[in-house]
């Protein structure tokens, strides 16, 4: 399934594509408008890839009792694990999962946890290659804080990479949203980032990959 960001951009570059294979047979031999023609038609099925919209639904039944389950907002590979100061909403020390995504990855964003949606943010910025500890301040960047049935604040944060050039974000504020349903899409290599409370029980570790909507990072005892 191709994710609806996609549709228009693919429909736009299979026109290109086709023009310029028809030029090239215009211009130049035989051989190289072989060629021409199979490096478009390779770079093509990359964005199909690229913008594939796979069907992921968590399991609510898995997330009944005392604990809060937290599953990955992405697909990608755990880029760090830390304490770090969190100085935008939660103003605390926090537990910060870094999720890398390549372009390779689905990048589709889901929520984390169900709740209300109590604080949204577009940042502005540059394009850092998003695995550097600055991109996160640096870079163009979106935040989001959900407050869960459980009373937890969880926010997160998606971070645009060197190729990045659109963070889209559906999330809206007071809001009443579900964990796994989408709430964004980043074009192209990028980051996101959860932060969670100092108490929280980590299930993945650094260079893991994760699947978004599906992977349980963390658990949230009741305290």
């Amino acid at each position: 399934m191709i994710h609806k960001e996609g549709i228009t951009f693919l429909g736009y570059t299979l026109v290109i594509i086709l023009l310029l294979i028809i030029f090239s047979f215009l211009l130049f031999s035989k051989l190289i408008c072989i060629f021409i023609s199979i490096f478009f038609i390779v770079f093509y099925l990359f964005l199909i890839l690229f913008f594939r919209n796979p069907k992921r639904k968590f399991n609510e039944i898995n997330d009944n009792g005392n604990k809060e389950i937290i599953i990955s907002p992405a697909d990608g590979k755990i880029l760090k694990i830390q304490k770090v100061f969190e100085n935008e909403f939660l103003k605390k020390k926090c537990i910060c999962i870094s999720i890398f995504m390549s372009p390779f990855n689905v990048h589709v964003n889901r929520f984390p946890v169900s709740g209300k949606i109590i604080y949204v943010k577009y940042h502005p910025g540059k394009y850092v290659i998003a695995w550097l500890p600055k991109s996160s301040s640096y870079n163009e960047h979106t935040t989001t804080v959900v407050k869960t049935n459980k009373g937890e604040k969880i926010l997160f944060r998606q971070i645009a990479g060197f190729l990045t050039r659109r963070i889209i974000l559906y999330a809206k504020k007071n809001s009443i949203v579900k964990k796994g349903d989408e709430f964004g899409f980043i074009k192209f290599g990028s980051r996101v980032d959860i932060f969670l409370p100092l108490y929280s029980i980590i299930l993945v570790k650094k260079g893991e990959k994760v699947i978004g909507g599906i992977t349980k990072i963390s658990t949230i005892p009741s305290i």
